[in-house]
C-alpha cells in the first residue's frame, strides 16, 4: 500500500486534533501513514514557513484553526497545490451557531484556557495521585468516585484517565486477608464501583507482572485457584454494598473510563434533588 502523509494544523496545542486523527486511523488496518504535526500555527508567517514541508511531503491536510484569516490562507494554500483539506471542526461548530444564535469567538486554544474547570482538573490529579492503592482514607469522602477491586484490574490507570478528566479517584485494593478500612461501607457520597476481570486473564497478567519483577513462579499470586477466590470475594463484597460492577477483562482503559462516566453522571442525576456531597 502507498505511504500516506496526514499534515495536522492546529493553533493550539493540537491534542483535539490528534484525537480525531487517531480515532479516524484506528478504523484501517496495515495503512502506511506518516503524520507531520504543526501545532501552535496562529499567522500566515508560520504558515508560509510550513508550506515547503507540504510540497516535499503531499497528502491529506486535518486542521483546527479558529482564526479565519490564518485559515483561509490554509484552504488556499491546499488549493494551490491540488492538497485535500478537512476542517476537524468546522461542520460542528457551524451547527453550534446556528443551535446556541451565535457566533464562535474564534480563539485559538480557548478549551486549554486556566479557567476553573482546568484549577478542578489540576486539584482532581493531585487528589488522585495522592490516594492511589488505599492511601489515605480519611479523605475519601473528598473524591467523586472510589474504585475497588483485586490487584491488577487496572484501578490506577483508570483513576488516573479519570483524574485527567477532572474527577478526584481514590482506588481501594481489595485483598482477603486484610480487609478495607470500616469507612468505605459508610460512605453516602462517592460513588463507589467495583472493577472485576475473568481469572484467566488475571492470571497472565500476574505472571507477566512476576515475570518483569524477577519474582519466583512459586507466588500463590498468579495461582489460577487462589485467583479464582480472591475474585469469587470480591463479587461477593459488590453485591453484598449493591456497588456497581464492571467487567474490564475486554475493555481499554479509555472504555472501562467511559463506563464510569456514564455511572457518576446517572449518580449525580438522582442525588441532584438534594446537595451534592462534598
Amino acid at each position: 500500500m502507498a505511504r500516506t502523509h496526514l499534515h495536522l494544523f492546529s493553533d493550539s496545542t493540537g491534542e483535539t486534533l490528534q484525537m480525531v486523527a487517531n480515532a479516524a486511523l484506528a478504523q484501517f488496518e496495515g495503512v502506511d501513514v506518516v503524520r507531520h504535526f504543526w501545532p501552535m500555527v496562529r499567522s500566515r508567517q508560520h504558515l508560509e514557513r510550513i508550506v515547503p514541508e507540504l510540497e516535499k511531503a503531499p497528502g491529506l491536510i486535518l486542521y483546527t484553526l479558529v482564526n479565519e484569516e490564518t485559515r483561509k490562507a490554509l484552504e488556499e494554500k491546499c488549493r494551490q497545490l491540488a492538497l485535500p483539506a478537512v476542517d476537524a471542526l468546522g461542520e460542528v461548530t457551524a451547527v453550534l451557531e446556528t443551535c446556541f444564535g451565535q457566533e464562535a469567538h474564534g480563539r485559538p486554544g480557548r478549551q486549554h484556557r486556566m479557567d476553573d474547570a482546568y484549577f478542578r482538573r489540576v486539584d482532581a490529579i493531585h487528589y488522585t495521585i495522592a490516594h492511589d492503592d488505599g492511601v489515605g482514607s480519611e479523605d475519601w469522602h473528598k473524591a467523586d468516585i472510589l474504585l475497588t477491586g483485586v490487584s491488577r484490574t487496572s484501578k490506577t490507570p483508570t483513576s488516573i484517565y479519570l483524574a485527567n478528566r477532572g474527577y478526584k479517584v481514590a482506588n481501594i485494593p481489595l485483598v482477603m486477608e486484610s480487609p478495607p478500612p470500616s469507612v468505605l461501607f459508610e460512605l453516602t457520597g462517592p460513588l463507589v464501583v467495583g472493577l472485576t476481570t475473568a481469572p484467566e486473564r488475571l492470571v497472565q497478567i500476574r505472571r507477566n507482572r512476576l515475570l518483569s519483577l524477577n519474582e519466583g513462579s512459586e507466588s500463590t499470586y498468579a495461582e489460577h485457584e487462589r485467583v479464582e477466590e480472591e475474585v469469587r470475594f470480591a463479587r461477593r463484597m459488590f453485591a453484598d454494598n449493591n456497588w456497581p460492577v464492571i467487567d474490564v477483562t475486554r475493555r481499554s482503559i479509555e472504555e472501562t473510563a467511559a463506563a464510569i462516566i456514564k455511572l457518576i453522571t446517572d449518580h449525580h442525576i438522582r442525588i441532584k434533588p438534594q446537595e451534592k456531597p462534598i
